[in-house]
């Protein structure tokens, strides 16, 4: 009955490693052939599986081992050995959180939404947007962009450099018609993961150098739009030498006139305290139009859309998403967190019913993360690179 157990564990194991053999493409690891004397000896016997070595075979897009990368779009060396190689859209990574106010882990960000859209795909159906990302866009993921951790200017240097390098380059598919580029190309769409909301401004940087002043839908709990002041002690600074923050990268952004003229900039999701109503006349004198949380119950989700749809008009728009602008109770891990928010259900459905808009890049910023918080932010990013397919950037 032992020597039964034995022979019988044995041969389960074999089994078990050849069935394993096959499953990695009949790699050639040595098995072990079991044999059993009249005694119940056993004896090993190595023999080798037939077949090609594939242990470094190449990442497959379909598969939960190897590289993780936001909706399994193809992995690419953007910026090394793959430089070259033509895409619509490049995901990438900015891992940054030293200009943050609160709570800082926003640089595990861009791994955690990577980790949160392991159940999506780029060549899955968007059910409710009604598109295949796929059909349309050919997505890659450039990993992230090394930024410093011990000086902000250079690390934001950094990111501006990395983005105006993805969009220099020209993309793989063209469109009939004229491209909203100023220089009448077609050029690679970027969505970037974030870091905290100081990236905006780089990114915009970039889009702004491509497409001219950009319209901007700012999903957030926060304005982001406060005048730059020096907090501690003297001697006093003059305002373009105060540091960027993540909440005052948009006065910048307007100074720089990055941003669409005639308040065709909108903020959605607006809940925060402020310190004065001047903060509100400041907003507005910076080119911006508040739409607040509680208007998702007031007007519902298509009264919001249509508030933002009207605000932008045909302008090329670049979306930036804080995860705050979610309730913490679906997006808890954040710097900032405020009650009160939109709903993942509200936010799909806002983003859906922006169809037909330009949208020349997008970030999502903020995700400190954990699970419940990466699932929302990739989820998103879902939906954003759905929209993108959807509107070629052509006249």
């Amino acid at each position: 009955m032992v020597f039964g157990s034995r022979l019988s564990s044995a041969a389960a194991a074999l089994t078990l490693v050849g069935q394993a053999s096959q499953a990695l493409g009949s790699i050639q690891y040595p098995v072990a052939a079991v044999t059993a004397d009249n005694y119940g000896t056993l004896n090993f016997t190595e023999i080798f599986a037939s077949g090609p070595d594939m242990s470094n075979a190449a990442w497959e897009r379909g598969s939960f081992h190897g590289l993780t990368t936001f909706a399994r779009a193809a992995p690419l060396r953007c910026f090394g050995a793959d430089a070259d190689t033509p895409y619509d859209v490049a995901v990438v990574g900015a891992p940054f959180d030293t200009a943050t106010s609160y709570r800082p882990g926003a640089r595990f960000g861009p791994n955690g939404i990577r980790q949160g859209s392991r159940r999506l795909g780029v060549e899955r159906i968007n059910v409710p947007a009604k598109i295949r990302i796929s059909d349309h866009l050919d997505v890659v993921d450039c990993g992230d962009v090394p930024m410093v951790m011990t000086d902000n200017k250079v690390a934001l240097r950094q990111l501006e450099l990395a983005n105006a390098a993805l969009l220099s380059h020209t993309s793989l598919r063209s469109y009939s018609g004229r491209s909203i580029a100023k220089d009448g190309k077609f050029h690679p769409r970027v969505l970037t993961l974030g870091g905290d909301h100081t990236i905006t401004l780089p990114l915009l940087r970039g889009v702004a150098g491509v497409y001219g002043p950009v319209s901007v839908i700012h999903f957030d709990s926060h304005l982001d739009t406060w005048k730059p002041k020096q907090t501690t002690g003297g001697p006093w600074l003059p305002d373009e030498e105060i540091p960027v923050t993540h909440g005052s990268y948009f006065w910048y952004a307007y100074k720089e006139g990055l941003l669409a003229p005639n308040n065709a900039n909108i903020h959605v999701g607006i809940r925060g305290a402020i310190n004065s109503w001047q903060d509100y006349d400041d907003d507005y004198e910076f080119g911006w139009i508040i739409s607040h949380a509680e208007d998702v119950e007031d007007v519902g989700w298509k009264g919001v859309v249509k508030k933002i749809r009207d605000t932008v008009g045909d302008n090329p728009v670049y979306i930036t998403l804080d995860i705050d602008v979610l309730d913490p109770g679906m997006a808890p891990a954040t710097g900032t967190p405020e009650i009160g928010g939109i709903t993942t259900r509200e936010i799909k459905k806002i983003l859906q019913g922006l169809a037909g808009l330009k949208i020349v890049g997008a970030d999502i910023v903020e995700v400190a993360p954990d699970e419940i918080t990466q699932i929302a932010a990739a989820n998103i990013g879902w939906e954003i690179l759905a929209l993108m397919a959807k509107t070629p950037l052509a006249e």
